[in-house]
């Protein structure tokens, strides 16, 4: 009799993401890399940075940014889509630079592939001003 084999898609999006600002915060660039799907097309954007595109220019952009230590990144006010096979999720990074309170606002999109969920996109952006109240009061345009 043939068994039934059951794929293992490991963990959520939401874990994905947890283990990725984890990694941030500990400076750890070997587990945020492992984070990333394993396709070529892989895009980040850095604050203020130019597209970065595949493994190689990533890994080298986080190595660079991480070598000084974590960057402590809380994200706040989740807002997420997704489907069977993808997941979009936006969030306000808070952070302090230099003693100051700042915050970003990134998107992270993530993909499920035979590892589990992994990053295909993450793009944050300097935000003016104070950080923004419930995400789910602001108007959309």
């Amino acid at each position: 009799m043939p068994t039934k084999r059951v794929k293992q898609l490991n963990g959520s999006a939401a874990e994905t993401e947890a283990a990725f600002y984890d990694a941030l915060n500990r400076a750890d660039v070997d587990t945020l890399m492992s984070l990333w799907a394993d396709d070529d097309e892989i895009v980040c954007v850095h604050p203020g940075g130019p597209r970065l595109i595949g493994h190689a220019a990533i890994r080298t952009s986080w190595a660079a940014i991480l070598e000084h230590g974590g960057l402590h990144i809380v994200p706040t006010q989740l807002h997420e889509t997704h489907n069977l096979m993808s997941s979009v999720h936006t969030v306000v990074e808070g952070t302090t630079a230099g003693g100051e309170a700042a915050h970003l606002v990134a998107t992270n999109v993530y993909v499920k592939t035979p590892r589990g969920w992994r990053i295909v996109l993450h793009h944050a952006s300097v935000a003016p001003g104070a950080a923004p109240a419930d995400s789910h009061s602001q108007i959309l345009h």
